[in-house]
């Protein structure tokens, strides 16, 4: 009697690899949602850079006036931020397609 091979599903061209009907843990589900937010969270508080610091705030805020960022592109980004994490959560929430 041999041992059955677990059957194997590539990614990436074989640079990761996982057993078939493997579910993603729970851990990791949270982690994604997490860490989407935590991003999407820090990109809008530093949207302009860090201009409450009582050292470099001033220097940060003369660069902003200097440089006039685009408010919309900072929203585009931030769309973006928010596009991609909820494809990421409905893939990992989603079900496997072997």
């Amino acid at each position: 009697m041999s041992p059955d091979k677990p059957k194997l599903k590539e990614y990436a061209e074989g640079w990761i690899t996982e057993r078939q009907g493997t579910a993603i843990p729970g851990f990791l589900k949270l982690a994604y949602i997490c860490i989407a937010g935590g991003t999407f969270a820090y990109f809008l508080t530093y949207m302009y850079g860090e201009t409450t610091n009582p050292d470099r705030g001033q220097l940060v805020r003369a660069m902003n006036a200097a440089t006039e960022s685009s408010a919309a592109l900072m929203y585009a980004v931030a769309a973006l931020i928010v596009v991609f994490g909820v494809i990421v959560i409905a893939f990992s929430f989603g079900k496997p397609h072997d």
